[in-house]
């Protein structure tokens, strides 16, 4: 699901204008959505409100319709439920949307979000290794759990 929703926000800055304009635009629509705090919502110890991820869902991908069929390919392809999939993925997309906002922020500049979005320098596996130890490994397994508690 990571791939399709990255591919997603990579869409969504293009329709903004492609470059820094259209990166700028992206962090705009997830600011509207609640920004760096998006991930923190969904690692937060009270249940996630999903509202803000069906929305950013909305945004990058157009229609409810993408998300189902995403989430119909995935369970396809993993075996896992589809009705588990469809309650990951906007958490998925809140966890996404929220540390490309953050790091947008943080530092200033679109650069990093660029080379994540495009997959460069590592981009995937820098996005999935949150505490920045080199392995993403014990990120996912750590944001897996944390999704199911």
């Amino acid at each position: 699901m990571l791939p399709a929703i990255l591919g997603g926000f990579r869409k969504q800055a293009e329709a903004a204008g492609g470059g820094e304009t259209g990166l700028a635009g992206m962090i705009e629509m997830l600011g509207r959505h609640g920004g760096g705090a998006l991930a923190a919502n969904v690692m937060g110890p009270e249940p996630t409100n999903i509202t803000r991820g069906n929305g950013v869902l909305g945004e990058i991908f157009g229609s409810a319709d993408v998300s189902r069929t995403l989430a119909a390919d995935v369970a396809a392809r993993t075996g896992i439920d589809q009705a588990t999939l469809k309650q990951m993925l906007p958490r998925l997309a809140m966890l996404v949307g929220g540390y490309l906002s953050a790091r947008a922020m943080g530092s200033g500049q679109l650069g990093g979000v660029s080379e994540i979005l495009s997959g460069s320098g590592g981009g995937l596996g820098r996005l999935l290794d949150l505490d920045g130890d080199g392995n993403p490994l014990d990120d996912i397994i750590d944001m897996a759990g944390k999704l199911f508690k």
